[in-house]
Order: C-alpha cells, then structure tokens, then sequence
C-alpha cells in the first residue's frame, strides 16, 4: 500500500468517525484557519477542500491533489496549525481527523516556485 493511500484510509476513518460535534468544531477551526491564511490562497483552497470532505463525510479523492501546489512554507504553515489542534483539542474525533491531515501533509511534496 502507498503512502497516499494508506494516508487516504486514516483520512476516510477519522472523517467516519466524526461526530456531530466533531465537524461543527472542525468547521470553526477550519474557519480560523483561513482566516489566519490572509493571501495564502492555496492554504485557502487546502482548507476549503477538508471543509467539503467533513461536510460529505467522506475524502473527495483530492487529498494528494490538494497539497501539490502548497510551497514547503505553507506546508510547514499547516502542519503546525494542524499539529496544535491535534495537541490542544479536546474532542478525540477532532483529534484524531487532525492527525490523519498531519500524515497527509508530513509526505506532501513541496510544490517549486
């Protein structure tokens, strides 16, 4: 099994795992993050892209297309906003979705620019 699709199934059950409270509370930090963004746009576009993913419950299939346009800057960016959500949050479910994004973003490539 790959990276990515290994990654793709942690990704799948933490967002199975969700609960009603879970994606309320990733909603609001997903909301922080982009707003924390500024002109980020593709920090934006990652964010919004996990927002349609808890919304449907399920990973979109876009999960490595998402990072491949992130600089090593932005990736350093969310890998450490999603590391103190993991750390901090106290809903396990929020948790263990954010881990699932860390393992995604940890085996992304940088994209050159």
């Amino acid at each position: 099994m790959s990276n990515h699709d290994h990654h793709s199934a942690y990704l799948s059950r933490a967002l199975a795992g969700l609960t009603p409270a879970g994606r309320a509370r990733i909603d609001e930090l997903l909301h922080e993050l982009v707003a924390s963004a500024g002109s980020h746009g593709e920090v934006v576009r990652f964010a919004s892209a996990r927002r349609a993913e808890v919304t449907r419950g399920e990973t979109l299939g876009t999960e490595l297309e998402s990072t491949e346009t992130l600089t090593s800057s932005e990736l350093n960016e969310l890998i450490g906003g999603f590391i103190r959500i993991r750390d901090q949050e106290h809903l396990d479910d929020v948790a263990d979705w954010a881990n699932a994004v860390i393992a995604l973003l940890e085996d992304a490539p940088a994209a050159p620019r």
